[in-house]
Protein backbone atom coordinates (compact mmCIF):
# COMPACT_ATOMS: atom_id res chain seq x y z
CA UNK A 1 0.00 0.00 0.00
CA UNK A 2 1.16 3.83 -0.71
CA UNK A 3 1.50 6.32 1.80
CA UNK A 4 -1.03 8.30 0.36
CA UNK A 5 -3.24 5.30 0.82
CA UNK A 6 -2.30 4.40 4.30
CA UNK A 7 -2.68 7.76 5.26
CA UNK A 8 -6.15 8.00 3.85
CA UNK A 9 -7.20 4.93 5.36
CA UNK A 10 -5.77 5.75 8.76
CA UNK A 11 -7.34 9.30 8.59
CA UNK A 12 -10.56 7.44 8.08
CA UNK A 13 -10.05 5.64 11.23
CA UNK A 14 -9.04 8.32 13.24
CA UNK A 15 -12.28 10.65 12.20
CA UNK A 16 -14.52 7.60 13.17
CA UNK A 17 -13.06 7.50 16.29
CA UNK A 18 -13.07 11.10 16.88
CA UNK A 19 -16.42 11.79 15.67
CA UNK A 20 -17.56 9.06 18.37
CA UNK A 21 -16.66 11.19 21.21
CA UNK A 22 -19.63 13.11 22.78
CA UNK A 23 -19.95 16.31 23.11
CA UNK A 24 -19.44 16.44 27.32
CA UNK A 25 -16.32 14.61 26.64
CA UNK A 26 -14.93 17.10 24.50
CA UNK A 27 -15.46 19.91 26.93
CA UNK A 28 -13.63 17.70 29.74
CA UNK A 29 -10.91 17.21 27.10
CA UNK A 30 -10.26 20.64 26.45
CA UNK A 31 -10.35 21.78 30.61
CA UNK A 32 -7.75 19.74 31.24
CA UNK A 33 -5.89 21.03 27.92
CA UNK A 34 -6.66 24.17 29.50
CA UNK A 35 -5.09 23.14 32.91
CA UNK A 36 -1.80 22.37 30.74
CA UNK A 37 -1.13 26.20 29.54
CA UNK A 38 1.47 26.85 32.06
CA UNK A 39 3.87 24.00 31.39
CA UNK A 40 3.92 25.68 28.03
CA UNK A 41 7.35 27.30 27.51
CA UNK A 42 6.98 30.30 25.49
CA UNK A 43 5.61 33.72 25.84
CA UNK A 44 4.01 34.07 22.05
CA UNK A 45 2.37 30.75 20.84
CA UNK A 46 0.70 29.98 18.17
CA UNK A 47 -2.31 27.96 17.79
CA UNK A 48 -5.61 27.00 16.25
CA UNK A 49 -9.01 26.87 17.35
CA UNK A 50 -9.85 23.68 17.22
CA UNK A 51 -13.08 22.83 14.97
CA UNK A 52 -15.88 20.22 16.24
CA UNK A 53 -13.91 16.93 16.25
CA UNK A 54 -10.64 17.84 17.16
CA UNK A 55 -9.48 18.68 20.82
CA UNK A 56 -11.11 21.71 22.07
CA UNK A 57 -8.12 24.32 22.31
CA UNK A 58 -10.44 27.72 23.07
CA UNK A 59 -10.35 26.81 26.49
CA UNK A 60 -6.16 26.54 26.36
CA UNK A 61 -6.23 29.54 24.29
CA UNK A 62 -8.31 31.71 27.24
CA UNK A 63 -5.26 30.76 29.92
CA UNK A 64 -2.84 31.35 27.43
CA UNK A 65 -4.51 35.11 27.10
CA UNK A 66 -5.38 35.05 30.79
CA UNK A 67 -1.54 34.38 31.91
CA UNK A 68 0.10 37.61 29.44
CA UNK A 69 1.06 35.26 26.87
CA UNK A 70 0.47 36.21 23.38
CA UNK A 71 -1.22 33.81 21.04
CA UNK A 72 -1.30 34.08 16.97
CA UNK A 73 -4.12 32.38 15.12
CA UNK A 74 -4.10 30.69 11.68
CA UNK A 75 -6.49 32.63 8.87
CA UNK A 76 -7.04 30.52 6.11
CA UNK A 77 -6.17 32.13 2.77
CA UNK A 78 -7.85 31.23 -0.20
CA UNK A 79 -4.86 29.02 -1.82
CA UNK A 80 -4.95 27.33 1.74
CA UNK A 81 -1.80 28.89 2.66
CA UNK A 82 -2.31 30.26 6.07
CA UNK A 83 -1.52 33.69 7.63
CA UNK A 84 -1.61 34.84 11.38
CA UNK A 85 -3.63 37.41 13.34
CA UNK A 86 -3.73 37.47 17.59
CA UNK A 87 -6.05 36.10 19.15
CA UNK A 88 -8.08 38.93 21.68
CA UNK A 89 -10.49 36.39 23.16
CA UNK A 90 -13.85 33.77 22.06
CA UNK A 91 -15.97 37.27 21.49
CA UNK A 92 -13.19 38.20 18.78
CA UNK A 93 -13.48 35.42 16.11
CA UNK A 94 -15.67 34.73 13.09
CA UNK A 95 -16.44 31.80 11.54
CA UNK A 96 -14.69 31.29 8.09
CA UNK A 97 -14.36 28.38 5.64
CA UNK A 98 -13.97 24.62 6.32
CA UNK A 99 -15.61 25.41 9.99
CA UNK A 100 -12.77 26.82 11.08
CA UNK A 101 -12.54 30.36 13.53
CA UNK A 102 -10.45 32.96 12.85
CA UNK A 103 -9.61 36.13 14.55
CA UNK A 104 -11.78 39.28 13.57
CA UNK A 105 -8.34 41.31 13.83
CA UNK A 106 -5.77 42.09 11.24
CA UNK A 107 -3.97 39.76 9.56
CA UNK A 108 0.02 39.51 10.38
CA UNK A 109 0.69 37.81 6.98
CA UNK A 110 2.51 34.25 6.38
CA UNK A 111 5.28 34.94 7.75
CA UNK A 112 4.43 35.90 11.34
CA UNK A 113 4.28 32.58 13.21
CA UNK A 114 8.38 32.94 13.02
CA UNK A 115 7.48 35.33 15.73
CA UNK A 116 6.21 32.51 18.05
CA UNK A 117 8.24 30.60 20.12
CA UNK A 118 6.20 27.39 20.45
CA UNK A 119 3.79 26.18 17.46
CA UNK A 120 0.64 23.99 18.65
CA UNK A 121 -0.79 22.34 15.43
CA UNK A 122 -3.47 20.55 14.78
CA UNK A 123 -2.99 16.85 13.95
CA UNK A 124 -5.57 13.60 13.90
CA UNK A 125 -2.20 11.51 15.25
CA UNK A 126 1.60 11.57 15.67
CA UNK A 127 3.48 8.95 16.49
CA UNK A 128 6.64 8.89 19.22
CA UNK A 129 8.91 9.60 15.94
CA UNK A 130 7.15 12.84 15.43
CA UNK A 131 5.80 12.06 12.38
CA UNK A 132 2.37 14.15 12.25
CA UNK A 133 -0.82 12.88 10.53
CA UNK A 134 -2.86 16.08 9.43
CA UNK A 135 -6.02 16.60 7.59
CA UNK A 136 -4.38 16.12 4.23
CA UNK A 137 -4.45 19.97 3.12
CA UNK A 138 -1.50 20.55 3.36
CA UNK A 139 -1.82 24.07 5.41
CA UNK A 140 -0.06 23.24 8.04
CA UNK A 141 2.75 21.53 6.07
CA UNK A 142 3.44 24.77 4.08
CA UNK A 143 2.95 27.39 7.37
CA UNK A 144 5.41 24.57 9.18
CA UNK A 145 8.34 25.15 6.77
CA UNK A 146 8.18 28.89 7.88
CA UNK A 147 8.12 28.16 11.84
CA UNK A 148 11.43 28.93 13.31
CA UNK A 149 10.31 27.38 16.67
CA UNK A 150 9.43 23.96 17.86
CA UNK A 151 6.43 22.44 16.85
CA UNK A 152 4.09 20.25 18.76
CA UNK A 153 0.58 18.60 17.51
CA UNK A 154 -2.42 18.91 20.24
CA UNK A 155 -3.85 15.48 19.48
CA UNK A 156 -6.32 13.12 22.21
CA UNK A 157 -4.65 10.83 24.43
CA UNK A 158 -5.30 7.52 22.71
CA UNK A 159 -4.28 9.40 18.88
CA UNK A 160 0.01 9.36 20.16
CA UNK A 161 0.49 6.09 17.93
CA UNK A 162 3.08 3.42 18.73
CA UNK A 163 2.69 2.49 14.91
CA UNK A 164 5.10 4.14 12.75
CA UNK A 165 2.72 6.88 10.76
CA UNK A 166 3.21 6.92 6.76
CA UNK A 167 4.91 9.71 5.59
CA UNK A 168 5.71 11.56 2.49
CA UNK A 169 8.53 13.95 1.27
CA UNK A 170 6.34 17.04 2.26
CA UNK A 171 5.26 15.90 5.48
CA UNK A 172 6.96 17.35 8.78
CA UNK A 173 7.67 16.30 11.78
CA UNK A 174 7.19 17.60 15.09
CA UNK A 175 8.71 18.39 17.96
CA UNK A 176 6.13 16.62 20.47
CA UNK A 177 2.95 16.15 21.49
CA UNK A 178 0.58 18.01 23.88
CA UNK A 179 -2.17 15.86 25.19
CA UNK A 180 -5.37 16.41 28.15
CA UNK A 181 -3.85 13.87 29.83
CA UNK A 182 -0.15 13.49 29.43
CA UNK A 183 0.51 17.12 29.21
CA UNK A 184 3.71 18.03 26.87
CA UNK A 185 5.67 15.36 26.00
CA UNK A 186 9.17 16.37 24.08
CA UNK A 187 10.25 13.43 21.64
CA UNK A 188 13.40 14.29 22.35
CA UNK A 189 15.89 17.95 22.67
CA UNK A 190 13.44 20.70 21.88
CA UNK A 191 14.21 21.16 18.05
Amino acid sequence: MSAPEAKARLRAELRERRAARTDAERRAEGERLAARAGTLPAATIAAFVGTKTEPPTLPLLAALNAAGRRVLLPVLREDMDLEWAPFEGDDALRPARLGLLEPTGASLGLHAVRDAELVLAPALAVDRAGRRLGQGGGSYDRALERAAAPVVAVVFDNEVLQAPIPVEAHDRPVAGVLTPGGGLQWFGPPR
